[in-house]
């Protein structure tokens, strides 16, 4: 095989690229820079998320992917095109054939959208596949046992919650709430209570440090600088973690109202199963520091993060663009 296969797990918040008989090869933001006047992509990943909140007016940094899918067409085109020759090289001949996971909830026109992208990036045939249903291969989970598996992927902008038995996906929801609206719920209470205003890198920084999904026994605290929104001058306050705790609660209800309405259509067989084997978490915010213990707690299953929980989709993805025969039921092609 001289054409490439190459699997992309294309978050709202990171995007990973997995390639045949390498692995994972590239880990890096879903953010693009591009020049107002002619649309160039200046910078992608890592190199255009610092520049985010920082730009000139010449040029802008944005986030193509919202809530799991597609927001603005052109720039995901040009950082899936450049994604694909970053690690296929300019190859004009022998083109990559591309898999990209979808939210198991998106609709047929944005379905079209990321097939269409991928293939005007370069591809030579692209695939699909469900969020849920990557993740779970990613995490080794045996879907094609006549049990119940329930896994839950709570990425950047969207959660994906399933039921997995025989190959396929019995009962599923998705919530666009995840990741970034945990951010955004930060900035708010920040705003409110201390009025100040902070970016989202800020906002972030603070989940990553201090944040929790249940109070801490001890209270840790943490300095944020920004912005006074009355005299407009810069300003430092001291964020507490139980502060951040009830920030982030009114989302963290949302993800479990998701949780909860799979288990409430499960049929019984399934239900004991998942008693049995608890409900899986993956995604980059499942590590949340008392995530899982919040969902044992909330449902009454006990719930476990998976390793590595953030390359779960990704290597899911490329273990089916591997198995193409296997799990052919199960992806969309183009």
């Amino acid at each position: 095989m001289l054409a490439k296969r190459i699997g992309i797990d294309l978050g709202t918040a990171n995007s990973l690229v997995w390639v045949e008989g390498e692995g994972i090869v590239l880990n890096e933001p879903t953010v693009v820079a591009v020049a107002s006047e002619d649309n160039r992509v200046v910078a992608v990943g890592n190199e255009a998320k610092q520049m985010l909140g920082r730009t000139p007016e010449n040029i802008r940094a944005s986030r193509p992917m919202r809530d799991g899918v597609i927001a603005d067409y052109v720039v995901t085109e040009a950082m899936l095109r450049y994604f694909i020759q970053k690690v296929a090289g300019r190859m004009t001949f022998f083109k990559p054939e591309v898999m990209i996971c979808v939210p198991a909830g998106c609709t047929q026109v944005e379905r079209r959208a990321v097939l269409d992208a991928t293939l005007s990036a370069g591809a030579r045939n692209a695939y699909l596949i469900d969020e849920p249903l990557a993740a779970a291969i990613g995490a080794e989970i045996p879907i094609a046992a006549p049990s119940g598996n329930m896994i839950v992927d709570i990425g950047g902008g969207a959660t994906e919650a399933a039921v997995i038995s025989l190959g396929g996906v019995v009962v599923h929801k998705s919530a666009r709430v995840a990741g970034n609206k945990i951010d955004e719920a930060i900035a708010n209470y920040v705003r409110k209570k201390h009025n100040l205003l902070i970016g989202e890198q800020t906002a972030e920084e603070v989940k990553l440090k201090i944040g929790s999904a249940t109070s801490l026994p001890k209270e840790e605290r943490i300095e944020v600088k920004g912005r006074d929104s009355i005299m407009g001058l810069p300003k430092t306050v001291e964020l507490t973690s139980t502060e951040v705790t009830e920030a982030i609660r009114p989302v963290l209800h949302q993800i479990m109202g998701a949780i909860k309405a799979v288990l409430e259509e499960t049929p019984p067989e399934l239900a004991s199963d998942i008693i049995d084997k608890g409900i899986v978490l993956s995604g980059g915010t499942s590590l949340l520091r008392n995530f899982d213990k919040l969902v044992t707690e909330e449902v009454g299953v006990p719930a476990h993060v998976t390793e590595e929980p953030m390359l779960c989709v990704a290597k899911g993805t490329g273990a089916a663009l591997e198995n193409l025969d296997q799990y052919k039921k199960l992806i969309t092609k183009k």
